[in-house]
């Protein structure tokens, strides 16, 4: 039987524009290629979980446009539950433009319906039985927290994505299973860079960031995303660090979320943190080498073939 999960989060349909450089202040640059996309950090965890194996259900909130019409589309073709993927009457679709550059992405995100996401709209999600919730910072902070106080209480294990940067009061959370930030999260929620660390420096700082985070957060399980650098897992004061897999990055877009969730449906499956961090890895390393968000995420059989 496949690990249930609900996945709490933002829903954006993403236009994502080639450019071969940033423009200068009042300048216009013609984009190399430009492409429309669902997106948004919660359906982008929705479908990777779907695509990892997990039985999912997405609740989340979209503008009753066209673009909602597309964004519902598209996760129900991947076999997520839209049960609880509401319509605002008042505020249009979520919608980021994505500004990709030798590699590199730079995002602006209009948040819009995402923000009208209710507590009484988590509370109908509830009504069914999960065995993991996955859900990060991209919705109002009363709304993340209210939704993990309603995971605890039904004793749900939280499976926190600790972006996008913000500042958030971890300390008002109950303490999840796994919180999973990547460096600039990391340094925005203890103030500790990893940016300049090499060699056995970056080792000792891994430690010293993960366990301010465990003691803000109360987490199990610290993990570190570090892009090119892996991985690094911090419990119980003992850290380990997982070397990155060497592609061709093209765009890293969706790469820490289907990192997440990844590691999220594997850990719940098998119980087997070194087996999850190990899979995920390999799952984040296939999505940068592909343009876009969610039609970068591979597929289950894609990161096995590659994990054996």
């Amino acid at each position: 039987m496949a690990v249930r999960i609900l996945v709490v989060g933002s829903v954006n349909m993403d236009l994502l524009l080639l450019t071969p450089r940033l423009p200068l202040p009042g300048e216009t640059l013609v984009s190399e290629e430009y492409r429309f996309g669902p997106g948004g950090k919660g359906a982008n965890q929705a479908v990777a979980c779907a695509m990892m194996g997990g039985d999912t259900t997405f609740a989340g909130k979209t503008g009753a446009d066209d673009f909602g019409t597309m964004l519902r589309q598209s996760l129900t073709d991947k076999g997520i539950n839209t049960d609880f993927l509401t319509a605002s009457e008042r505020l249009p679709s979520g919608f980021a433009v994505i500004l990709l550059e030798d590699g590199n992405n730079r995002i602006i995100s209009h948040m819009a319906a995402n923000l009208e996401l209710s507590k009484e709209d988590i509370d109908r999600a509830f009504a069914r039985e999960y065995d993991g919730m996955v859900i990060n910072f991209e919705l109002a902070e009363e709304i993340v927290i209210h939704a993990c106080r309603k995971a605890c209480e039904r004793g749900i294990p939280i499976i926190m994505d600790a972006g996008p940067a913000i500042g958030f009061p971890l300390e008002k959370l109950p303490p999840p299973l796994i919180i999973s930030p990547n460096e600039t999260e990391a340094e925005v929620l203890t103030g500790i860079s990893l940016s300049s660390c090499t060699g056995s420096d970056f080792g000792a700082a891994c430690a010293e960031v993960a366990e301010a985070l465990q003691k803000r957060s109360r987490a199990a399980h610290v993990v570190l995303k570090l892009g090119k650098r892996g991985a690094y897992h911090y419990r119980n004061k003992q850290g380990t660090h997982y070397p990155p897999h060497t592609v061709k990055a093209v765009d890293p877009t969706a790469a820490g979320d289907v990192f997440t969730a990844a590691m999220g449906v594997q850990y719940l499956t098998h119980g087997d943190m070194t087996r999850a961090i190990r899979y995920a890895n390999i799952a984040g390393a296939i999505t940068v080498t592909r343009a876009g968000a969610q039609e970068s995420i591979p597929t289950a059989k894609e990161v096995e073939a590659f994990f054996k």
